[in-house]
Parts: structure tokens; C-alpha cells; sequence
């Protein structure tokens, strides 16, 4: 059997103590490495079941493909080390697309009956665009996409980007087991992390920037202005699944912070009402694509969600981040 984290840590870190790194280990093996194994089962799973049935319409590829997706999202925050190496993440999930580029992509590749798909290999040097769970639910819900072109040739990219998905989420799952837990637990000067502050560092801002993403991307995209909203902006609408992606990345979130201010029960205390209340709220909503937000008083309730997301960052930013002493620093969603 595999030695635990707190087992490796006593056994490579000799001069650090356990507390040092017990909030490490403990976001490492109970957070991080259970969300990734969930993710390369599933993912593994769903290209399984396309190799046998790749009908756009069936509800067995249907629901592989749902569960798949969610053990993404609920990992998805955790935007650093092995998600990061060769785009792996983007390459998973190409998500915003401001530019349409998945369905153009597609529809060319589909057009041309391109070959490439024919080898899971040779598929890695496809455009971004076109591989990983958004590029399948164009080609599993899109009412242009799902029936365009030859058929065989839509079955072959299904099965194709489903077996690409399954590698690379099998590939950041096994460094995840193997090699980068040690990066966080034993930071040096020739290392990726140079102090356990900064190792701290990186999970704050995971925290702050996953938060972020869903306030102004997976929330703020369909807003958009109150004079004109973006209903068709939201993530995934064409599979019903935006306001789920929220409720994933909530909970994931929540558990994160909980790790991260489990010394100072106060703070969990109002961390955890703070997402308990986004929650509720986001229940109550009841609008699955949020096509409400083209209704003054249904926007308004989308609005209060948001809203509620970012009383937890505030609450995240002015009293987690000095209680770990570390800031959220810079990060890709704050432009150039």
C-alpha cells in the first residue's frame, strides 16, 4: 500500500514539523488527489461507453458524458501542477469561447472527415478548441452539430475525444499520486514552491481565483448588462447544465476554504454560512441555463447569487488571507 502524505511527510521532511504541513497533506490527499481519481474513473468510463455507443442521442453516452463533466468541475479550480502541464486543462475544458471557435472547429474537421481523428495520438495536435467536454457537448446537444455531416465520422470524433479526455485526465490523476505532492510538501529554493507560505499562497489564491471565474464567468457571462443579457452566454445551456457547474464549483470551493481556515473556527463558521446562503439561494433559483436573466425580476435572483459569491470572496480576501498571511496576488482572470 502507498504511504499516506502525513507518512512522507514525516519521513522526507525531518526538519518540518508535522504542523507545517498538515493542512498541506490534508488538502492534498482528502481535496485534491480524490477529485482527479473521480475524474480519470469517469472520463475513463465515458470513452468506454462511446467506443460502444457513440449515438449523440443515447442516454447511456448521455449520462457517462454528465458524470464525467461534473467530476471535472469539481476539480476544476485547482488550476495548478499537473492541470497545468501541455494546456492539459484547456485541452479538457475550453471555456469561455468568446469566439465560437469549438463550432467552427468541429464543423471543419466533420466537413473534411478529417483523419486525424482516427488516432487518439494524433488528435493532441487538434486545436484546444475542439477536444474535452465542451467540444462533446457541441457534438452530443447541439441541435446543428449532433446531426451535421457524415455520421460515421461524428461517431469517430465522439469516441476519438472522449479517449483523448480519459488520457489526459488519467495523466494528471497519476502525477497527482506520484510526483507533485512532493513539490508542496517539501518547498525549496530549487523547487516549484520555495516556503510553505507560498505553498499557502497558491491554495489562497486557487480559492480566490475559483471563486472569481464563477461570479464573473459562469454568472456574470449570462448577465451581461441589464439592458442586454446573455442568456446564450452561459456555460453549457445547450446541455442544461449551467447553474449545476455552479452548485459543483460552490461545494468544491467550500470544501477548500473549510481546509483552509480550520484553525480559526469563527472564520469556518462564517465561511460556511456565507457559501451555505449562495447555495440556498442558487436552489431556489430553479432555472437550470439561467434563461431568466432576460426577466427583470428572474434577473434579479441570478444578480443575489452573484452576489452572494462575492460576499465570499470579501470574506476570503479581508479575513482567510490575512489569517494565512498571504494576499491573492495576480492571476490569468485579471487580463494584461
Amino acid at each position: 500500500m502507498r504511504p499516506s502524505i502525513f507518512v512522507l511527510a514525516a519521513i522526507l521532511l525531518p526538519t518540518i514539523t508535522l504542523a507545517d504541513t498538515s493542512t498541506t497533506a490534508a488538502i492534498v490527499q482528502d481535496h485534491i488527489q480524490p477529485r482527479f481519481e473521480h475524474l480519470a474513473d469517469k472520463s475513463d468510463a465515458l470513452a468506454t461507453v462511446a467506443s460502444k455507443d457513440c449515438n449523440a442521442t443515447s442516454q447511456s453516452l448521455r449520462t457517462a458524458y454528465a458524470e464525467a463533466f461534473d467530476a471535472w468541475v469539481s476539480a476544476s479550480h485547482l488550476r495548478f501542477g499537473p492541470t497545468e502541464v501541455d494546456d492539459r486543462a484547456f485541452a479538457i475544458a475550453f471555456w469561455p469561447d468568446s469566439r465560437g471557435a469549438t463550432s467552427k472547429v468541429l464543423k471543419r474537421l466533420i466537413a473534411d472527415q478529417d483523419p486525424i481523428a482516427d488516432s487518439v495520438e494524433n488528435y493532441a495536435d487538434v486545436s484546444i478548441a475542439a477536444r474535452g467536454f465542451y467540444a462533446l457537448e457541441f457534438l452530443l446537444h447541439d441541435d446543428t452539430l449532433k446531426i451535421f455531416g457524415n455520421a460515421a465520422y461524428r461517431c469517430k470524433l465522439i469516441q476519438t475525444i472522449s479517449a483523448d479526455t480519459a488520457l489526459i485526465t488519467a495523466a494528471i490523476s497519476n502525477d497527482w499520486k506520484h510526483d507533485y505532492p512532493i513539490n508542496l510538501l517539501e518547498p525549496s529554493t530549487m523547487g516549484s514552491y520555495r516556503s510553505h507560505e507560498e505553498v499557502q499562497q497558491e491554495f489562497f489564491k486557487t480559492l480566490s481565483t475559483g471563486l472569481q471565474f464563477t461570479a464573473e464567468a459562469r454568472l456574470g457571462r449570462p448577465l451581461g448588462t441589464y439592458k442586454k443579457p446573455r442568456p446564450k452566454h452561459a456555460e453549457v445551456w445547450r446541455s442544461g447544465r449551467s447553474a449545476q457547474h455552479v452548485t459543483l464549483s460552490i461545494n468544491s470551493l467550500r470544501e477548500l476554504a473549510a481546509a483552509l481556515a480550520n484553525d480559526n473556527a469563527q472564520l469556518a463558521s462564517d465561511l460556511d454560512t456565507a457559501f451555505e446562503k449562495a447555495l440556498e439561494r442558487l436552489t431556489d433559483l430553479n432555472d437550470p441555463v439561467f434563461a431568466g436573466v432576460a426577466d427583470p425580476q428572474r434577473r434579479l435572483k441570478v444578480e443575489v447569487i452573484q452576489q452572494s459569491v462575492e460576499i465570499i470572496r470579501t470574506i476570503v480576501r479581508d479575513k482567510l488571507g490575512p489569517e494565512l498571511g498571504v494576499a491573492a496576488g495576480f492571476n490569468s482572470l485579471d487580463g494584461d
